[in-house]
């Protein structure tokens, strides 16, 4: 496939992200810095509420606070949290561990009631959750995968099956995942592709929705399964007639794609009614961001 300019494709989306109408407005919405220097964004009601960090999908290669900014004000006003988006850094520049070992600094030191992310968001926040599990940390008492990747081989047969005409193209697809993981075997390892995990007991409470016309489709639906089948509490839903990244905007434009946001958002308020929730965030409440890129 030609390689995508890089440098371009993230101008683009940043400018189509500038014309994307803005969610609703909030109490609180601000900057700050997180562990490390990691620039995070607050978006909170002025009282305490439960904490649900959003990690952004983006393929491992785009996103940043701006290109969720709508996705996460909607979950902060719809589900009645408090959402605490992490600008993780991206690969090329900073491939694999790094993405991880961001969100998981940011829920060590937020101590959240719950982790969400779309797409390679959602895929770094089980990863993270998986990590603070093996070092017999907290983990949160809930996740949010979102058409979460899973499976770095590539190998599930919607890759091919739906990886063509849905917006998500395989090639793209294969293109990120070398970005992210450029050694193959590396994809091999478990804490990179977590639908290799042996044991997943004792993972968060999981809501995974996943999407008819997506590429990922299959992964997301098998890893579903191996965490039901290790014990772990699990909502999942594939939405019909719907493409990856449908909880990005797709909402304006799509009346099946809307229906598909209320769903999500009743699952994560359904999630609020039923699991005790730990204290807010412990770390700073406000400041400007800091972000080092140097720092590991």
């Amino acid at each position: 496939m030609a390689i995508p300019n890089l440098t371009e494709l993230r101008e683009q989306i940043r400018a189509r992200n500038g014309e994307r109408p803005t969610g609703p407005e909030l109490s609180l919405v601000e900057d700050l810095p997180g562990p490390g220097g990691l620039a995070l964004r607050r978006y909170g009601h002025g009282e305490r509420r439960p904490v649900l960090v959003f990690v952004h999908g983006g393929a491992w290669v785009l996103g940043d606070l701006d290109s969720h900014d709508r996705t996460c004000r909607r979950i902060a006003a719809a589900c009645g949290v408090e959402v605490l988006a992490v600008d993780y850094r991206l690969a090329p520049e900073h491939p694999c561990p790094t993405g991880i070992d961001d969100v998981a600094a940011v829920l060590r030191w937020a101590r959240p009631w719950a982790v969400a992310g779309d797409s390679a968001g959602g895929y770094l926040a089980t990863l993270a959750c998986l990590r603070l599990r093996d070092a017999g940390e907290p983990v949160p008492a809930a996740q949010i995968l979102l058409c979460p990747n899973t499976d770095l081989t590539l190998g599930q047969p919607s890759v091919q099956e739906k990886g063509t005409g849905y917006g998500l193209d395989a090639e793209f697809l294969a293109w990120a995942v070398e970005q992210w993981a450029p050694d193959q075997e590396q994809r091999l390892d478990p804490m990179v592709s977590p639908i290799l995990v042996p044991d997943l007991r004792g993972l968060p409470r999981t809501v995974l929705v996943t999407a008819e016309h997506d590429a990922l489709r299959d992964e997301g639906e098998v890893y579903a399964k191996r965490l039901a089948e290790a014990g772990v509490s699990v909502t999942y839903r594939c939405e019909p007639g719907l493409v990856h990244g449908f909880i990005q905007g797709m909402d304006l434009t799509s009346p099946e794609a809307a229906s598909a946001h209320e769903r999500v958002f009743a699952d994560i308020r359904a999630l609020v009614d039923e699991i005790p929730q730990p204290d807010t965030v412990d770390g700073p409440t406000s400041g400007e961001p800091v972000r080092s890129d140097d720092e590991d």
